[in-house]
């Protein structure tokens, strides 16, 4: 068997973030408890070693994976906790079309969405965490492809990749009253231009859906 591909997780301290959604301009509050967070993006060697696959259009190992729905991060978690012998922590209809969280586990799992703008932020409060050139693969300086998790300069808590390369998944569901189950992502891509690659920026799809510059990164709850 291949050494398994390195998965850095960072403790994410308890904080308060107020998030902002541009369509409704509508701003809340939401407290974060401690986490765990990755430390970058999954990457296309770990992706196809817990699962088989390797559905990214642009290959290389250490390229984040993308081409994957929010499903396809939801079976991710499910089992890289189970190959760490971690509790799951999803519960998947029989179905397949429906999905319930067990707060109580300490398996992989999508981080919410308050808890990716936490992180991402770092403790700064403007809208990245220094400048863009130096922190983010975008539409200005990526050559319209992504690169490398790590390759540029992560933010004061050890966090890479969170604006550009590729958009990440989120666990929460962005406005089901309009949208039904569209879930949220965030952080921007590597063909976005500059205003999409902010802590705040917010955009939703349908859990089925795969493009090749959208993929995740894990998160984990403390143990107990």
């Amino acid at each position: 068997m291949d050494a398994p591909a390195p998965l850095t997780m960072i403790a994410v301290p308890p904080g308060e973030v107020t998030l902002s959604d541009r369509r409704t301009r509508r701003r809340w509050q939401v407290e974060v408890a401690p986490c765990e967070l990755a430390a970058h993006p999954v990457t296309q060697e770990l992706y196809a070693q817990v699962t088989g696959a390797r559905p990214s259009t642009a290959a290389g190992d250490r390229l984040p994976v993308e081409g994957v729905s929010w499903w396809d991060a939801v079976r991710f978690c499910n089992a890289l906790s189970a190959r760490q012998e971690l509790t799951p922590a999803y519960r998947v209809a029989d179905d397949g079309d429906g999905v319930e969280r067990d707060p109580a586990a300490d398996g992989y799992r999508l981080p919410d969405e308050a808890e990716w703008e936490h992180a991402c932020r770092a403790g700064t409060t403007g809208p990245r965490y220094g400048p863009l050139d130096e922190i983010a693969w975008y539409r200005g300086n990526s050559g319209e492809r992504p690169h490398e998790v790590g390759s540029r300069r992560p933010n004061a808590w050890g966090f890479g990749d969170t604006l550009g390369n590729v958009w990440e998944w989120c666990w929460d569901v962005y406005d089901a009253e309009v949208y039904g189950s569209y879930r949220v992502l965030r952080g921007g891509g590597w063909f976005d231009e500059h205003w999409s690659c902010r802590a705040s920026v917010r955009r939703r799809s349908h859990p089925t859906f795969r493009v090749d510059d959208v993929g995740f990164r894990v998160a984990r709850s403390p143990a107990g």
